[in-house]
């Protein structure tokens, strides 16, 4: 243990500020353009005449789609490279993608949303493995939460750069090329740093200490991952169709705040991660998830519940602020529940998390076919989908009172020295 702990003190690593700041750059180019800058730009392409809703909930299946793929690939392939060097190149084909969304051609928009949607999920699971690692590495895991505000900003701006455009009468055309502009100045931003690979295993994290028996906690696993796949149906349809929902439910008088919500969702995200680091004290972190699934199933049936411009912005913070959190909370109890096949089971949560995501698209398409109005079919689906979180809450409520989590005393600790 001696000879480790020196060896490890001995690797020179980016000052943990860095870190954190890297690991947020790769998730706001992978998740929040990558991803998600097709939420805003749906109703302008829609607007431009290039597609319509129908297609468009196409296009967002086929990425979800692409993103469980990318999940199992994690999940299943052997790791043949560091985490740094797959999310260094995971982010190049990032930008190359978003500019491959320049093609008019509807088939290859198809292809580019799935490749998308693979890498995507690649990135967030070795971007999150780096981050943890090195923080862990240098005591200061508890600070991983911060990564994940650049989801919220990647999400943020690109909805204040759509609403600029929409107000300035651009083109679809032009805002993907701008997000493409945008991903490659990232990118090359933070080259650099993802040079620095992970130690593998993560070790001597507070959390870590209290490894579990890999082979008795299956059914607690298996819960706990059946309430993450909650996560991404309860989510996906405000995700996907904010804007949409907004434009169907308010009157012309409030256009101005439409391309608002969507910014609002991830600013919210943003206070969300930096909130998430204060309750990463927490004993359990599933007593964190409960709150932050209660939360956001608030926040998705809010804006029905009160259809006003105000409730769209209450209903788009309370949807947001545990949005990032979330994916914290639960990566930080993969760790503790499977520390040596962190990157693993994390692939395996995503895999379930997409499966949620693929389903609430075509949901969505069957109830708006046979309801009376699209604004009815809306509020159904909504209200399916907050069904979901709830349940999901409940799920960790009951995991929190069956398999408690117990601190081990420090004198206890050098017993699993062997194991790790």
């Amino acid at each position: 243990m001696k000879t480790e702990a020196s060896s490890s003190s001995l690797r020179r690593l980016p000052p943990a500020w860095s870190i954190v700041l890297g690991g947020a750059v790769s998730l706001a180019v992978a998740m929040g353009i990558g991803r998600f800058a097709f939420t805003p730009l749906l109703p302008m392409m829609i607007h431009d005449g290039v597609l319509n809703l129908s297609f468009g909930s196409t296009l967002a299946s086929a990425n979800y789609l692409g993103y469980l793929l990318g999940a199992v690939l994690c999940m299943g392939l052997p790791q043949l490279w560091s985490s740094a060097t797959i999310t260094r190149w995971g982010l190049v084909l990032t930008a190359v993608l978003t500019f491959a969304m320049l093609a008019s051609n509807q088939f290859s928009w198809i292809i580019v949303r799935f490749l998308a949607g693979i890498i995507c999920s690649v990135v967030l699971v070795h971007t999150s493995k780096w981050t943890l690692a090195l923080l862990t590495e240098q005591g200061k895991g508890q600070l991983g939460s911060i990564m994940f505000v650049g989801v919220g900003l990647g999400i943020t701006l690109s909805g204040f750069i759509v609403s600029a455009m929409v107000q300035w009468h651009w083109s679809s055309h032009t805002g993907w090329l701008s997000f493409g502009i945008i991903a490659s100045v990232l990118v090359a931003l933070t080259w650099r740093l993802f040079l620095t690979d992970e130690p593998n295993p993560v070790k001597n994290h507070p959390i870590l200490a209290q490894q579990p028996d890999e082979k008795t906690n299956w059914y607690e696993m298996s819960l706990f991952s059946l309430a993450y796949g909650f996560a991404g149906f309860g989510y996906i349809i405000t995700a996907t169709y904010l804007p949409v929902i907004a434009r169907d439910t308010l009157p012309a008088s409030a256009s101005f705040w439409l391309d608002l919500f969507w910014p609002a969702f991830g600013l919210a995200a943003v206070v969300g991660s930096i909130v998430a680091t204060r309750l990463g004290r927490l004993k359990d972190p599933r007593l964190a998830l409960t709150i932050c699934y209660l939360m956001e199933g608030a926040g998705v049936i809010g804006a029905m519940i009160v259809p006003t411009v105000s409730g769209f912005f209450i209903s788009s913070f309370l949807a947001g602020l545990p949005f990032n959190a979330i994916n914290f909370f639960t990566m930080q109890e993969v760790m503790r529940l499977r520390p040596s096949q962190a990157a693993r089971y994390m692939g395996l949560l995503t895999a379930l998390f997409s499966i949620g995501q693929i389903a609430g698209p075509p949901m969505v398409n069957y109830i708006l076919q046979s309801a009376p109005s699209a604004q009815y079919g809306f509020s159904l689906s909504l209200k399916i989908a907050a069904g979901f979180l709830f349940v999901g809450a409940v799920i960790f409520v009951l995991l929190s009172r069956i398999w408690p989590i117990v601190k081990k005393e420090p004198n206890n600790c050098q017993c699993d020295s062997d194991n790790a």
